[in-house]
């Protein structure tokens, strides 16, 4: 039985960013800050978190992160493109930082599109590695209300990550 919640994915998560001696960093658009509010809610988390972006308009993605105009264009601000290009643009910000992790995506009641029910939430993770920064995404739909939907965001993308440091 698992009855982890984002607390505990937190707490994991920092062991292992710790064990390895790298910091993480996160920019959040449908989470709104509750990814690092879950990440800084843990004691000694200076140790191994560095920042954190929220980037909630287009423009903010554009400007502080570097998602290009073009992937907001062709794929939507909820896009595993913007995901990545928002968790690439956290590494190039943050030269300390060895893991980011981004979520975006529509944590309703309102702002579905067709094929883009509420719920929808893409999430970006970019490791830094001695070939250059390599992005990966992931793409969920949760069910409830916007708390809900943004909480089980929260608890996917630290579980992901720490799936990503410690695979299986």
């Amino acid at each position: 039985m698992n009855n982890h919640t984002p607390v505990s994915h937190a707490m994991d998560l920092g062991r292992a960013l710790k064990d390895r001696g790298w910091m993480v960093a996160c920019a959040e658009s449908c989470t709104g800050g509750l990814l690092a509010g879950a990440l800084t809610n843990e004691p000694g988390s200076s140790a191994w978190f560095e920042r954190g972006y929220i980037t909630y308009s287009n423009l903010a993605k554009v400007e502080e992160l570097r998602v290009s105009v073009d992937t907001l264009e062709r794929f939507g601000a909820v896009s595993e493109e913007t995901a990545m290009e928002m968790a690439a643009g956290v590494l190039e910000a943050a030269t300390r930082v060895e893991l980011a992790i981004s979520t975006t995506g529509i944590a309703g009641p309102d702002g579905a599109t067709p094929g883009k029910p509420v719920g929808l939430v893409c999430f970006g993770f970019a490791q830094r590695t001695g070939d250059g920064i390599v992005t990966r995404a992931a793409t969920r739909i949760f069910t409830g209300d916007r708390n809900q939907i943004r909480t089980q965001a929260v608890e996917f993308a630290l579980v992901t990550a720490l799936a990503i440091l410690n695979p299986a």
